[in-house]
């Protein structure tokens, strides 16, 4: 994700954070500040938000560590000033599995609300009166009711909350997955509607929940339908097979001149035939505006890059693709580079997949060309 810096490494997974997140701490300092207190109690307030967002860590890392459990990797974790985000390599097949992925982030904030609570007892703290203002409450009892606003809010049954991942599993124990998440994200975005229309007559923050709400539901059901067409097609019923490379010797001048006379962005850089490295539009952009069209392209290129084979399935490789920092695949048959594989060309395939399924056709254009059944 753009914009996103890591401070650090847990468990092997990278921690990043998202340069809006600074700004809600400043909003929050500030606002605290100008409204006529002290610089300390701005200061315990950024305190408070860091506190909460450490906890969100940990809801995340519950997430990430039952899901190694099942062998299911996890790129990084990113904090958002709406909470953060659990990358994983791929979403689990089995239902079950999915279930305690997605409950394990919730129950990390019951833990902890109860934690706080064992350490509060016999202080008095937790037959303190409720006050208006959360802010007014004792640091830990602040926490504790956050912890608990967390888990419940978390378990909402709509996408991109946890508990539409609860909701989907749970449906697709005896549904097909596609269904059950077409269902799922129908009642999220049902209460998408009623948020919004509950913001309309009371808090505004609520429309903006909706907002997340519909378009978290959305995309989910998007993910699955694009998942569901790339089943168990290889690349190379995909993949482009007709492309221009470069030699990493070549000026980008060469770049230039191929990228104007087609439509080709992103090029494979060749070194006696193997593929070295991507160039990318935004690497020529970046290569032409600080060493000029007659620098070298390996001085620009993409040294680190995914790769697939031509028999491997395009729905793994589409998800490296989207996890990728380069936006195309070179495809490789015994390290000969044999096809391309990017956003545009499987954005091609699924149109015609499309297509084909409303006339309840079997076989895809692609198939046809190179001679293969279903």
């Amino acid at each position: 994700m753009g914009w996103s810096w890591q401070v650090g490494k847990i468990l092997g997974i990278k921690l990043k954070v998202h340069a809006t997140f600074v700004l809600i701490l400043l909003w929050v300092g500030m606002g605290v500040w100008m409204g006529g207190r002290s610089l300390e109690a701005a200061l315990g307030a950024v305190l408070f938000v860091l506190l909460v967002f450490g906890c969100v860590v940990l809801h995340e890392f519950g997430h990430a560590i039952v899901a190694r459990r099942f062998g299911v990797g996890t790129r990084d974790i990113i904090l958002l000033p709406i909470g953060g985000v659990a990358r994983l390599e791929r979403i689990p097949e089995n239902p079950r599995h999915e279930l305690a992925i997605a409950a394990a982030g919730p129950m990390v904030n019951v833990v902890i609300a109860a934690g706080l609570a064992l350490g509060m007892m016999g202080t008095g703290l937790l037959a303190m009166e409720p006050e208006v203002d959360i802010m007014e409450l004792p640091l830990p009892l602040r926490l504790l009711v956050v912890n608990l606003f967390l888990f419940a809010f978390n378990l909402i049954p709509a996408f991109p909350m946890d508990g539409g991942r609860v909701l989907r599993a749970l449906l697709a124990l005896r549904l097909e997955y596609t269904r059950a998440t077409e269902i799922a994200a129908t009642i999220g975005q049902g209460l998408a509607f009623l948020f919004g229309f509950m913001g309309l007559l009371t808090n505004p923050f609520l429309v903006f929940i909706a907002l997340f709400v519909w378009i978290g539901a959305r995309q989910e059901a998007n993910l699955v339908r694009v998942r569901s067409a790339l089943g168990g097609i290889p690349v190379q019923h995909v993949m482009l097979t007709e492309f221009h490379t470069l030699a990493r010797d070549d000026p980008l001048a060469r770049a230039v001149e191929l990228t104007l006379s087609g439509s080709q962005t992103d090029f494979p850089v060749l070194d006696a035939g193997v593929v070295v490295g991507v160039l990318t539009q935004a690497d020529l952009v970046r290569g032409l505006a600080q060493h000029g069209e007659n620098s070298a392209v390996s001085a620009t290129m993409h040294r680190e890059f995914q790769t697939a084979g031509p028999g491997e399935m395009i729905e793994p490789v589409f998800l490296r693709l989207q996890a990728s920092h380069c936006g195309t695949i070179p495809v490789l048959d015994r390290r000969r580079l044999v096809g391309l594989v990017n956003a545009e060309n499987v954005g091609e395939f699924l149109r015609f997949q499309s297509v084909l399924a409303e006339r309840g056709a079997r076989r895809s254009p692609a198939m046809e060309r190179h001679g293969h059944g279903t």
